[in-house]
């Protein structure tokens, strides 16, 4: 099969195009025919060598949908020929195949395309994991996205429309903010105009966002800690920069005389119980339809490079994918 390999770590013309063996599956594992691959911006950082890394060669990816094509012994969750949407893998996703664990793969409701079910588990599962399990989001409280149009924005929006939250989010382009409408937030604030979060008090009457979900920490917190409601919280999701680039100075105060909670997450700190749960609402919304990941840009596989080229270059809404 065709995979994406990585033998260095730097820009993306380090992805390269391979011919690897077909993946086998032991007990317990299946091996999923990929029709197409979600990427994430934590794979442009892994690609770079931010992250720690990873033995080379190695394929990226943790994101994907297809169909099943071969089942290992003891797997009676799935079968050969089911829709699913896959929620890590063994070998990487950046591949025609990809070899998972059963418990990595769910199902793929037919109301869902391939390219929306590769747009699923980082940007859902962050999404559900900073808002419920981490922001206890609750109806009829205003939820704040700073930063509504890239993946995790856009399955937050949608997840909070769904629960009966106000929702207010920002994007900084005109296509941006009007992809965040189109998800049926309540307003889309434009985050590079100056008086902007005077306009999210105003549109709370003063009192600020119960929840604020925070795509760049290093830029935003001290604003969010301003815009947060009394008793509110602020989930910290996305934060660029390395060591002193990624400094930001706050008021401690500020949070002090609120009561207000600042909070870190990792999609990848969540339980196990924690995991099922987010994944089985995550079908259920699927399924319903008030789950609708967008994508904004397909790639060949052999175009990797390329794709990661577009995630880095920011102002993304939606999500780019790879099509084998």
């Amino acid at each position: 099969m065709k995979a994406i390999q990585q033998h260095e770590f730097g820009a993306a013309d380090v992805l390269q195009l391979a011919e690897v063996p077909d993946p086998t599956p032991a007990a317990g594992e299946v091996v999923v025919d990929v029709r197409a691959i979600g990427i994430n911006p934590v794979e442009t950082y892994i690609r770079s060598g931010i992250y720690p890394k990873p033995p080379t060669p190695f394929t990226l990816g943790n994101d994907a949908a297809g169909v099943i094509a071969r089942v290992g012994a003891d797997v009676g969750s799935v079968s050969v020929g089911d829709r699913v949407y896959v929620a890590g893998a063994k070998t990487g996703t950046y591949a025609e195949q990809a070899l998972c664990t059963a418990d990595q793969v769910h199902p793929l409701p037919e109301r869902a395309s391939f390219a929306q079910g590769a747009a699923i588990n980082v940007p859902y599962v962050t999404a559900y994991q900073a808002m419920m399990h981490r922001g206890r989001a609750a109806p009829g409280e205003t939820l704040f996205v700073h930063g509504g149009s890239g993946g995790v924005g856009i399955a937050a929006i949608q997840f909070a429309v769904a629960l009966g939250m106000k929702v207010i989010a920002t994007a900084s382009t005109a296509r941006g903010r009007e992809l965040i409408l189109e998800q049926r937030a309540h307003h889309a604030l434009d985050h590079a105009a100056p008086d902007y979060l005077d306009e999210l008090k105003s549109l709370t009457g003063g009192r600020g966002a119960h929840l604020i979900l925070e795509m760049l920490a290093n830029v935003n917190l001290a604003a969010d800690i301003d815009a947060v409601a009394r008793f509110g919280r602020i989930v910290m999701i996305g934060n660029r920069g390395e060591r002193n680039q990624g400094e930001v100075s706050i008021n401690p105060r500020a949070a002090m005389a609120k009561d207000a909670d600042v909070l870190g997450m990792v999609m990848y700190n969540a339980s196990a119980a924690e995991m099922r749960a987010t994944h089985a609402a995550i079908v259920a919304g699927l399924a319903a339809g008030t789950l609708r990941p967008v994508i904004g840009r397909e790639f060949p596989l052999a175009q990797a490079a390329d794709a990661h080229r577009a995630v880095e270059a920011g102002q993304a809404y939606g999500k780019i994918v790879l099509v084998p």
